[in-house]
């Protein structure tokens, strides 16, 4: 089988392993747990003025992201913010694979802007980073959340553990990184070596990453020693108001504070982020809803003082609205911005010549 031929095939299995835990969760394993019709006399509980709170906080959960994004490249205006990432988004979250696809058009939207390859590079990694140690962090700041209320739980022990392990590794090599040259260039290689050893097992070619992350080093310096605050504090407020939409989905279809705790909701919220670090198929979907649906029933099984069916319908609902609100809602969001870019041909610059390393430290600093 040549190269193309066996790329051809590992797609196609991919799409069929994603489609088959989809229809998997949704037609079988979902349905035990509480029926559909349940579900809905649960969502249809809820009043306009609560529909109206989730919708808006939903909406502000979806833009939180975009200053993250303008923080992490100089020059990047709010509306290209919001236009890259909801059309990236859109193709993220439906189609099998779509991340690798998501990433040729936000590329391709960059570059019609007038960024250069260094600028793109700088903002992926960037904004990886900071997502992932936020996701990270999260599981550590549940189980504190969980030990002050006194409701704490040894099943959120250990992914806070392993959270924490990784979280305190992986800023120890950025650290590093970031402090010499010469550490840089050991670490980017022997991540190299890592990932090559990974690529093999695929029969593909071995990758040199030490000055890469030499000039990876120079470059982040200028950007971070001005808009490190920034870059945390729009991570976090990305992070915890999702978090806000599924505390609200929750109280809005009856599961009460008494029955699942806001910090044990923090607890099962996080889990799953850290789960979602792993994607098996187009945004988590399915997986990511059985893990919080499991998870919150887990919870406030015990505490219930409501018949469990109706629990198990409550806690249903509540997921399903509330990925409805910030995964559904995104597709349609980024068609939307996908015919902006499109048309908007005031945004359109010719991308100038690529800088070196030196250049482009000194414009992150502006």
């Amino acid at each position: 089988m040549d190269k193309r031929s066996r790329k051809r095939a590992l797609r196609i299995a991919e799409i069929v392993v994603s489609i088959a835990i989809v229809v998997g969760i949704f037609a079988f394993a979902s349905p035990k747990f509480a029926s559909y019709g349940d579900v809905w006399a649960a969502v249809q509980k809820m009043t306009w003025l609560e529909i109206a709170t989730l919708v808006g906080i939903s909406v502000f959960n979806i833009a939180t992201y975009w200053p993250l994004m303008v923080a992490s490249m100089p020059g990047l205006t709010f509306g290209q913010a919001a236009v890259n990432n909801q059309s990236s988004s859109s193709i993220a979250n439906t189609l099998p694979g779509g991340g690798l696809i998501a990433t040729g058009i936000t590329y391709t939207m960059y570059r019609s802007w007038g960024f250069t390859n260094t600028q793109i590079g700088l903002t992926a990694l960037i904004t990886g980073i900071w997502n992932a140690f936020v996701k990270l962090a999260m599981p550590v700041m549940a189980l504190a959340a969980l030990a002050i209320t006194g409701q704490g739980s040894t099943t959120l022990v250990i992914p806070a553990l392993i959270g924490l392990a990784i979280l305190l590794a992986a800023v120890a090599l950025f650290a590093g990184v970031l402090w010499k040259k010469s550490l840089a260039r050991a670490i980017g290689g022997g991540l190299g070596k890592v990932a090559s050893l990974a690529r093999r097992v695929v029969r593909k070619p071995s990758v040199h990453w030490g000055e890469a992350a030499v000039r990876f080093r120079k470059q982040t310096l200028g950007l971070l020693s001005r808009r490190w605050p920034a870059l945390t504090i729009s991570a976090l407020v990305s992070h915890f108001s999702l978090y806000l939409v599924l505390l609200l989905a929750l109280r809005h279809v009856g599961v009460s504070d008494q029955e699942v705790g806001w910090a044990q909701v923090l607890g099962v919220f996080a889990f799953v982020r850290l789960i979602t670090l792993v994607p098996l198929t187009p945004g988590g979907v399915g997986l990511v809803e059985l893990g919080y649906i499991g998870g919150l029933y887990v919870a406030g099984r015990d505490a219930a003082d409501v018949p469990i069916e109706l629990f198990r319908a409550q806690i249903t609902a509540a997921v399903l609205v509330f990925r409805t609100l910030t995964y559904a809602l995104q597709i349609p969001m980024g068609a939307l911005t996908y015919v902006i870019w499109q048309r908007k041909r005031s945004w359109r610059k010719p991308v100038p010549t690529e800088e070196s390393p030196e250049t482009a430290v000194a414009a992150t600093q502006g």
